[in-house]
């Protein structure tokens, strides 16, 4: 038992230890809550505009200030900002994108991989104390759509091995496969990659044709790429291809055949019309005659004995004797 006054001051009274009586001999002040950072939205998407709120922030402070990383450095400072005059200044490590506003929150506009870090927010009390938080961002990218590619454009069954690979490469991306709209079925034939981005087909048949789609997925953005199909070659396909290759050559040997027949016909047909190989010579306006194409010449003979002996196997006979001169 313990002597207690009562409110009435009257006497002692002799009052029992117990639990429920410790609050009347200890009381403990409120704690100070301190600010924290939340970033909006939390999952940022490359592009988007993101938020760090400030919450917990004392009340009527003379101002505050933001930086890059975790520390308090002039020369990453993004801004600060007088709460009484409500004026921002901007610092160093000022991008023209951020924005900071009375009640302590930040806003980057367009964010990029590269805003992905720490920021540190700096409070000034009216009592010159100041206080810290300090909160992260991380940007995700926008994924863009994926492309399948093979290492074999034309396998053969049962005898081939087909690798896909699903692009491009990227940071902190899960991959998933779908064949023929559903998840890839258990089979021997089937390997995947460590990281899932490469598919194996081991020893592939006409049953492994696809179509094949492949998924690629990350905190902010899921893309799919467009179906790929396998063109697995069988026997009968490609017996196919070579009957069309061998037909393919006969009909280009027989069109050359054709064409230097028409050729050679039409030279021997047109070889008669063709003007003969002329010699230089007088003749008139200075043009060539050949002697080949004139008649046989005769010796020059007097008219008279032409009139007394005609020649009845020629119908004209003009002799050229010499020029007439005046």
């Amino acid at each position: 038992a313990r002597r207690v006054f009562t409110a009435a001051g009257r006497g002692e009274e002799h009052l029992p230890r117990g639990p429920e009586f410790s609050l009347l001999t200890f009381w403990t002040p409120p704690t100070t809550a301190q600010p924290t950072i939340e970033t909006v939205p939390l999952l940022a998407a490359e592009g988007s505009d993101v938020l760090l709120l400030a919450h917990n922030v004392t009340k009527n402070p003379l101002g505050y200030a933001w930086y890059r990383g975790e520390r308090v450095d002039n020369t990453q400072l993004i801004g600060s900002c007088r709460v009484a005059t409500n004026l921002t200044t901007k610092g160093p490590a000022h991008s023209g994108s951020e924005t900071l506003y009375p009640n302590g929150t930040l806003l980057i506009q367009s964010v990029t991989q590269e805003d992905t870090g720490s920021y540190t927010l700096l409070v000034t009390k009216d009592d010159l104390q100041t206080e810290r938080q300090t909160g992260h961002l991380h940007v995700h990218p926008v994924l863009p759509t994926p492309v399948i590619t093979s290492n074999n454009s034309n396998p053969r069954e049962h005898k081939d091995t087909v690798v896909l690979t699903c692009g491009p490469e990227t940071q902190n991306t899960s991959y998933m496969w779908w064949i023929s709209n559903q998840s890839l079925p258990k089979s021997t034939r089937l390997e995947l990659s460590e990281d899932k981005r490469t598919l194996k087909v081991v020893t592939v048949t006409r049953k492994e044709k696809g179509p094949y789609v492949c998924e690629t997925r990350n905190p902010v953005s899921i893309s799919h790429s467009d179906p790929f199909t396998l063109d697995v070659l069988w026997r009968e396909n490609a017996r196919a291809l070579r009957v069309g290759a061998i037909t393919g050559i006969v009909i280009g040997v027989l069109l050359v055949l054709t064409l230097l027949a028409v050729l050679g016909c039409f030279i021997f047909l047109h070889r008669g019309n063709w003007p003969p190989a002329s010699t230089s010579g007088r003749g008139p306006s200075g043009s060539s005659v050949s002697q080949a194409s004139l008649p046989d010449a005769r010796p020059p003979a007097p008219i008279y004995q032409e009139l007394l002996h005609p020649d009845t196997d020629v119908y004209c006979n003009i002799s050229h004797k010499a020029d007439v001169g005046p």
